[in-house]
């Protein structure tokens, strides 16, 4: 099974890509999401089939969808910015295509491409943290990834980190992706801009004054420059994936954390404080070994690899 087609499925874009043994996309097709959840399966069998007619010899098809996927890997059992529910992709995509398919998560696909052919590719027990905007993720042990009993592990972002905190768009309250995401940095820019605008100065000037629309952008921008409230919005988010970090090495014992997502392009601007925080949190003192945290390497390709990879188990 040389060939296999990876489709990443996002709110707003469906990609898809042929994928060889080695984890190179050898051609690639993309359209907009269609905002009603049936015909984005019609989408998803349409550039399949696109795909099929350039490589006639592929032999499986593997989606990674955004939400809960069942233990067998066949149902979306949830996926709101689809709008799909219990949603039977599997199925369907084989009966449009004529192709085997397996269906996953998307985060699941991403860790599966970084263990396969990225950041971790040379480790058994892996981690991914995606930061954008909120914290999703992906865990392999002992070179499996783990799904749980009911095929959704993984939901990294939903751990009740503050009590009674924050309320969370999963509808609780607390989550850890309400202090350590791309949304939770925006609101620490926003916030202490508006809440001291000399120290904010550098921020505002980059959003033309007005700190409730600051982004992640402008707080990057203005602490690769070396301000001071910039580089303090980084400290706290780093501080928070840290600790969520630590936690997650009591329960798992990786040997590696891979950041992704789209707060990792600020590279060592967050990994160097978040590798810090995680020592400041990890228990068991110096005699304890120290996962390693590193960069994701595969980038936007992680999601078509990744799925295209299961395809083949």
């Amino acid at each position: 099974m040389a060939l296999t087609i990876g489709v990443d499925v996002g709110g707003t874009k469906i990609a898809a890509g042929v994928v060889d043994e080695s984890g190179e996309i050898l051609a690639k097709t993309r359209v907009p999401t269609p905002a009603d959840p049936q015909w984005a399966v019609d989408a998803i069998a349409q550039g399949v089939r696109e795909l099929k007619e350039q490589f006639p010899d592929v032999a499986a098809v593997g989606v990674g969808a955004p939400g809960f996927v069942n233990r067998d890997r066949s149902t979306v059992l949830m996926a709101p910015n689809i709008a799909w529910e219990n949603e039977p992709l599997k199925q369907r995509v084989e009966e449009l295509t004529g192709l085997e398919t397996v269906v996953e998560n998307d985060a699941n696909c991403a860790a599966w491409a970084e263990f396969r052919f990225g950041a971790a590719a040379e480790y058994e027990d892996m981690v991914l943290i995606t930061v954008g905007t909120g914290i999703g993720g992906g865990i392999v042990l002992d070179g499996r990834l783990h799904r749980g009993r009911f095929g959704v592990a993984g939901e990294i972002g939903h751990l009740n980190m503050v009590p009674d905190g924050l309320e969370c768009g999963c509808g609780g309250h607390g989550c850890w992706e309400q202090y350590g995401s791309g949304r939770a940095l925006r609101r620490y820019g926003r916030e202490r801009a508006a809440a001291d605008p000399i120290a904010g100065k550098r921020m505002l000037e980059l959003n033309d004054g007005v700190a409730e629309t600051i982004r992640g952008i402008h707080i990057t921008e203005a602490a690769e420059e070396g301000d001071p409230l910039a580089l303090s919005c980084y400290a706290e988010l780093a501080d928070w994936l840290g600790r969520g970090m630590a936690d997650l090495a009591a329960l798992f014992d990786p040997a590696v954390f891979v950041l992704g997502g789209g707060v990792s392009d600020s590279g060592n601007l967050l990994l160097d404080p978040v590798a810090a925080s995680f020592e400041k949190y990890l228990t068991g003192g110096p005699a304890r070994p120290r996962a390693h945290v590193v960069l994701a390497s595969m980038g936007s390709a992680s999601g078509i690899a990744g799925a295209a990879d299961l395809a083949r188990i």
